[in-house]
């Protein structure tokens, strides 16, 4: 395999494209393989090919991390919860210009990404929506510690629908937040969550408090007082 040939393939193939491309993707379509020119005649497929007459490739080049964050949060807003690594290869897959999942992986772990994204959106009213759903995911260190030594996580949360508020528990509050949302007529929103280590015992004791305003079953009638003294508690 000379290098002419490999040249004139990249040229071939880039110009039917009509782009760059990906090292694999061009193994793909031309059946020239990376053992044919790595280590060969170049260490990286960008000097392949500027030498061929093409840009690099622009995966090739780093997301500014904003740019990822602002993406994860429109992923967000459209399945309506945290996506799983599935759901971004297939995004990425569909819409050229969202950044592959292993670009999220470089600026953390779930648990950073959401940090980060809590930390982006704080304080806009505008991003209200991706703070609740990325705070009920958050797990605080007493919750880490509590799943390092294997005990039952979960949190117990309060969402408004209409009028009325629902008292349940989860260990995924946004996938709660989904199944519920296309069960309900109206618009939900998870107003809070407190994280526990007995989910079964604290949804108890909530349902106790506020029985005398039980309309059926976890849903209540609350004023403000009620889910004032409910959003005050973070961790029981």
């Amino acid at each position: 395999m000379t290098k002419e040939l490999i040249l004139s393939e990249i040229k071939r193939v880039g110009a039917v494209d009509g782009k760059s491309l990906g090292h694999a993707r061009f193994s793909k379509k031309s059946g020239i393989q990376k053992t044919d020119w790595y280590g060969k005649y170049w260490v990286r497929w960008s000097d392949a090919l500027r030498e061929a007459g093409l840009s690099a490739n622009e995966f090739n080049k780093a997301y500014p991390e904003e740019y990822v964050i602002e993406k994860l949060i429109s992923l967000i807003r459209e399945l309506g919860y945290y996506p799983v690594t599935g759901e971004i290869r297939i995004k990425a897959r569909e819409d050229k210009s969202f950044p592959a999942h292993t670009v999220f992986s470089r600026v953390g772990n779930k648990q950073t990404l959401i940090k980060k994204l809590i930390a982006f959106c704080d304080n806009k009213c505008e991003y209200s929506d991706i703070v609740q759903i990325c705070s009920a995911l958050q797990l605080p260190d007493i919750l880490k510690r509590e799943k390092e030594n294997d005990l039952i996580i979960g949190a117990v949360y309060l969402i408004k629908s209409g009028k009325f508020y629902k008292i349940g528990r989860s260990n995924s509050i946004a996938r709660r937040q989904y199944e519920m949302s296309i069960q309900l007529p109206e618009t939900i929103k998870v107003i809070h969550s407190i994280n526990t280590d007995d989910p079964v015992g604290i949804e108890a004791y909530w349902h106790n408090r506020f029985n005398n305003k039980r309309k059926n079953g976890e849903w209540f009638e609350l004023d403000q007082n009620d889910v004032k003294a409910f959003k005050r508690r973070k961790f029981m």
